[in-house]
């Protein structure tokens, strides 16, 4: 029997970047998946802070090539490879020096925030998908993590519900906090994603004004089943979460939660079967 699949999507990662409760799991996630027996792949963005030599990221020739279009305008997606230290893993990161070459990530040296994050967004949100496509990678869960990857479960239901590779596939959303932008990522969230999907304006009532509260409740909102990665999100997050009557895995600090993490996306990648 083949082992189930599960496809890491994040914005950040240890040893590459640190900076919230997001790349400590999602280090320490695969090992454990691994141990319950599952075959895992992590995407990522290729942030300019994540030094290529250090890390010894190189290009993936046969997974580059592909134009990926925001705003009417394509943006070549070029796909880097590296080995995760400590574990028999490669995590995927995806590049474009007009998004991802700058050292900073969401803001500016002065905290301003990045006027094309939600073009930062959607490129990594449809390239993630067009990669995996190109993969020919069919995965049992998608495991989205961060407010980055908040649009891939409606993206998924709605726009790419009809590929055979995602057929299968049980998409989870981790909510975390991380105040890593203030305000709003757009200032008309709706007509940014109408623009450049097929998903209707009427769909994205849930990211209400696509604060990053509001991102994570979207993707709370079209997931298959949740998680809270931290222990302080915002009290608007919690209830929704809260009220979903999905699959949900609460935090809990008293237990070692990458091991309940691995039996939750296990039993999930195997519910199918029974």
């Amino acid at each position: 029997m083949s082992k189930k699949r599960v496809l890491i999507i994040t914005q950040e990662m240890k040893p590459y970047i640190d900076l919230t409760d997001i790349s400590s799991i999602v280090s320490g996630l695969p090992t454990k998946l691994q141990e319950q027996n599952l075959e895992i792949r992590v995407l990522m963005p290729r942030f300019g802070s994540i030094n290529e030599r250090r890390h010894r990221l190189h290009e993936v020739v046969r997974l580059s090539g592909i134009n990926v279009v925001v705003n009417d305008e394509d943006y070549p997606l070029i796909i880097k490879v590296a080995s995760l230290p400590g574990a028999r893993l490669q995590v995927y990161f995806l590049d474009n020096d007009d998004y991802f070459k700058r050292k900073e990530m969401f803001q500016d040296k002065k905290g301003k925030n990045f006027e094309d994050n939600a073009d930062r967004m959607m490129f990594f949100g449809l390239g993630a998908i067009d990669i995996v496509r190109k993969f020919g990678w069919a995965p049992d869960v998608i495991h989205c993590h961060g407010w980055m990857t908040s649009l891939m479960p409606l993206l998924l239901k709605t726009q790419y519900k009809t590929e055979p590779i995602f057929e299968n596939s049980k998409v989870v959303f981790t909510a975390y906090q991380e105040e890593s932008f203030d305000g709003v990522i757009s200032e008309n969230f709706a007509d940014f994603v109408t623009r450049n999907t097929d998903i209707e304006a009427d769909m994205l009532a849930p990211f209400g004004e696509s604060t990053e509260n509001d991102l994570n409740l979207g993707g709370l909102h079209y997931a298959d089943a949740v998680t809270l990665g931290s222990d302080d999100v915002e009290d608007d997050v919690l209830a929704k979460f809260e009220a979903l009557d999905l699959p949900k895995l609460p935090y809990n600090s008293e237990n070692d939660i990458l091991i309940d993490y691995a039996k939750f996306i296990k039993d999930l990648a195997t519910s199918q079967d029974e």
